[in-house]
């Protein structure tokens, strides 16, 4: 079946592998790298609708690591689906998997939105974190342009440590070039920017975010939750945050073509968002939003967890997918 099926062949040569197999000749395995066969995960207590994973997805930018489709109950290929890419893969759909026995609760949120005909039907591509890797893939790489070298000699990650790689120009990489082409050859999805959505929170936040301002094109608009505003360990001396907010006053887009979603609670890591708050709404300003194309939305007494997340989903999937 196309939607669970896919197979990507190299040149080798002039010649690929779909010629070889019209002309009667079986490719080899130096023209086929790799397949990838979205296999159902039988396993996952999931409310409604059908998980999907391919376990290690290959990449040339990232390193592998699993990525799941959620589908919708009665998916089929004679209609066509919005799509929702979300970071933190892992702990969206079934909190019997997860760390922390918390979970996104995507597929209860999404099947009755979709239900109820309050969202346009999607499905969602869920790209897992590698732990000890998150920190690296998930800060928005280009926003250490705007400290100088002494300052990046004080900053830290996530971790305290200073001898880290960045690597999230790489997996936005993954995201547009590798991913997002199979996504939409193997499942029958609506692919232009005005149907691709991106989601995520705290450092996730902060990648949805980086992903709308470097691929406008791509993505029409994003959802950031309980943005880690800090982008690291917080410290007083806002250096991290000084530069995101450069960043985002140069290459977030301006309003007319896209939706921007940012939420803060006030409890345990999100204690540290709500100062931020005046600073976002004064850039969307600038940049042009108003209630209709963006939100920054503060929630009283919730804290940084999937628990938290889970009770408020609704508001970030209508805003940027309701009818």
């Amino acid at each position: 079946m196309r939607a669970f099926y896919i197979i990507i062949c190299f040149l080798v040569g002039f010649t690929s592998c779909k010629q070889k197999e019209s002309e009667g000749e079986k490719p080899t395995t130096k023209d086929v790298a790799y397949e990838m066969l979205f296999q159902k995960v039988d396993t996952a207590k999931i409310a409604s609708g059908t998980l999907l994973r391919v376990e290690t997805y290959p990449s040339k930018f990232i390193v592998s690591r699993p990525v799941d489709v959620w589908l919708p109950e009665n998916y089929s290929e004679d209609r066509t689906y919005d799509v929702l890419y979300m970071h933190d893969g892992q702990m969206l759909f079934d909190s019997t998997t997860t760390w922390n026995k918390q979970e996104w609760k995507v597929d209860e949120w999404a099947s009755q939105l979709m239900s109820s005909n309050k969202t346009k039907d999607f499905i969602v591509v869920a790209v897992h974190n590698i732990p000890e890797r998150r920190w690296e893939d998930l800060f928005p790489e280009k926003a250490m342009g705007f400290l100088s070298e002494e300052e990046l000699k004080t900053v830290k990650d996530i971790s305290n440590r200073t001898d880290y790689t960045l690597n999230g120009d790489n997996y936005l990489r993954f995201m547009v070039e590798e991913l997002k082409p199979e996504i939409d050859r193997s499942f029958s999805t609506n692919a232009d920017a005005s149907h691709t959505f991106v989601m995520g929170s705290s450092m996730g936040g902060l990648m949805s975010m980086y992903a709308l301002s470097e691929y406008p094109q791509i993505f029409g608009g994003a959802a950031c939750l309980s943005t880690h505003w800090p982008g690291a360990v917080p410290s007083e001396n806002q250096l991290l945050p000084n530069a995101v907010f450069k960043y985002m006053e140069i290459n977030l887009p301006s309003a007319g073509h896209h939706k921007v979603y940012f939420d803060y609670g006030n409890q345990t890591l999100d204690a540290y968002y709500p100062q931020y708050g005046p600073r976002v709404d004064e850039l969307l300003q600038t940049k042009g939003y108003t209630d209709k194309d963006s939100k920054n939305l503060f929630f009283e007494g919730t804290d940084h967890s999937e628990n938290s997340w889970n009770k408020r989903l609704d508001y970030p999937i209508m805003f940027l997918l309701g009818n």
